[in-house]
């Protein structure tokens, strides 16, 4: 085994990455750095019939998105590719026949029909030692029957031959030893002769072992299939160079029991993919978290803590914390429950973090498609106005609209309740105060208008509450001297006589 840390994280190209997926990538790249090793991305695309074109793109586009960047990859290459599983097609068949030639595997030329027939006549049916002597396979014929087969082209699989009643031990970072009897396995197909690839089993033992892995960091879905790795292991005699195993905890769904699916996302309305994916065969448009408004440190903050925990109250971890903080003794057994609602909240933390020329550019697409030009300082110092109050980019307009256009309607409910008889020849007077004032930055002018607001004996929250109403059209905003400021002397000023002109006096109050 490799001195040095490596691990991989190796999705299959068959649709969008699952959040699951990318919580599993991040824990592997957080203690390939801890450790000082390399972060590999393998592309395992052995299922031929399961291929979806634009997949593999996918994977890459939302790694490079969430500045997970990898050392090894298809893209990047390396001294140990190639990293496509489908281009080592020579490499894996050489262990398949090494395997056959010590007869740890054998050859079975079973159909469908003959397959569906055993499990229709055997409850619960295993292809393993007590059934495999049933079976059309090389144990079974004669070797000139095998061979006059295969030279007449008939399709066959290659099984790994599980002995039984042996005891496996797969050792975890994560939940410790775990003994499985080889009795409960069955004889897994590790090669098909229909496409000339193996199958996830065999690819995968083989290539950690030619890639020097030594750390294999999963789901806890896999689990299941350790102790078949760890018998291909011992099948090539490669026990030295075993990695070790840790199998995180499933994302669990929000609410329920079971698995978090793409349907708890659809029905509760939260992405679950880290991109928009749109399918290439029906079309169907999946959301993804980028374009949802989710900054991408958010969403490596948040899934970082489903399934593990710092020791600590801290719950804000820049990538580089989060390397260093990193380990598996703090790693859940149990299944993580998928709370959407703190993936907002750590959203709406980064985004205060966030500089404000940063949020600016985010937000000058929202600004283009309603036609409006500004200057980037002006955007900036908006922004840092108002960004605690949103969760998303997005929700920036809501908060920051009357900073660019001039309200054309006024909130009905703060007319009724902050419109007064008195209040229209108040505003006007305002008015004539703000154009008396030189000075108009924020402190200037709230000190004047305090003050004659004090020497007329008005009522302040009379006052400002129409102010407001006057200058954004509704009862919401920051402080109104600041408004004021950055919109203007003469903008304010001609919003305060529009309403004034088009508020309706009321009747009485």
């Amino acid at each position: 085994m490799s001195s040095r840390t490596r691990v991989r994280f190796a999705p299959s190209p068959t649709g969008p990455l699952h959040i699951g997926g990318v919580r599993t990538a991040l824990y592997n790249y957080l203690y390939a750095k801890q450790q000082n090793g390399d972060f590999i991305l393998r592309i395992e695309d052995t299922d031929s019939t399961r291929f979806v074109p634009g997949a593999e793109e996918y994977i890459q586009e939302a790694f490079d998105w969430l500045g997970l960047q990898y050392d090894e990859s298809p893209s990047k290459g390396g001294k140990f590719g190639p990293y496509r599983q489908s281009e080592r097609k020579d490499i894996y068949k050489k262990y398949v026949d090494q395997l056959l030639e010590n007869k740890l595997a054998y050859i079975a030329f079973d159909t469908p029909g003959e397959l569906d027939a055993k499990r229709n006549e055997i409850q619960n049916f295993q292809y393993d030692a007590s059934t495999r002597l049933q079976m059309h396979n090389s144990l079974t014929l004669l070797a000139e029957e095998v061979k006059s087969l295969i030279d007449n082209g008939t399709q066959y699989v290659v099984r790994i031959k599980i002995e039984p009643n042996i005891d496996i031990t797969v050792n975890d970072l994560i939940r410790g030893e775990v003994i499985i009897n080889s009795s409960v396995l069955d004889d897994k197909v590790i090669y098909k002769s229909s496409d000339q690839l193996p199958t996830y089993h065999l690819a995968n033992v083989v290539d950690d072992h030619l890639m020097e892995i030594t750390h294999v960091i999963r789901g806890e879905e896999w689990l299941p299939s350790a102790p078949l790795h760890v018998w291909l292991y011992k099948s090539f005699n490669w026990e030295d160079t075993m990695p070790q195993f840790a199998h995180l905890p499933l994302l669990l769904k929000p609410e329920g029991n079971g698995k978090l699916s793409k349907r708890d996302g659809d029905r509760l309305g939260f992405p679950v993919f880290p991109l928009e994916w749109k399918d290439p065969v029906s079309g169907e448009i999946s959301s993804g978290y980028r374009e949802s408004g989710y900054l991408p440190e958010a969403v490596v903050n948040f899934l970082a803590l489903l399934g593990w925990n710092p020791g600590t109250e801290q719950e804000i971890f820049s990538l580089d914390e989060l390397v260093k903080a990193f380990s598996f003794d703090r790693c859940s057994k149990s299944g993580a429950k998928f709370d959407f609602e703190k993936a907002k909240w750590f959203n709406h933390k980064y985004i205060q973090e966030t500089n404000n020329d940063v949020l600016a550019e985010m937000f000058k697409p929202i600004l283009a498609e309603k036609n409006i030009s500004y200057e980037k300082e002006y955007v900036s110092t908006v922004i840092g106005l108002v960004k605690e109050r949103v969760n998303f980019v997005k929700e920036l307009w809501d908060q920051v609209s009357f900073f660019f256009v001039a309200p054309t309607l006024y909130d009905e409910k703060t007319i009724k309740k902050r419109w007064k008889a008195d209040t229209p020849a108040q505003l006007s007077e305002l008015a004539h105060v703000l154009q008396s004032i030189d000075d108009f930055s924020s402190e200037s002018v709230e000190k004047e208008v305090k003050q004659w607001i004090e020497n007329e004996n008005l009522h302040l929250g009379n006052i400002m509450n129409a102010f407001r109403l006057a200058v954004v059209g509704e009862s919401k905003g920051p402080h109104m001297f600041d408004i004021a400021t950055l919109i203007g002397k003469q903008e304010t000023i001609a919003r305060l006589e529009k309403a004034v002109k088009e508020i309706p006096v009321p009747e009485s109050n």
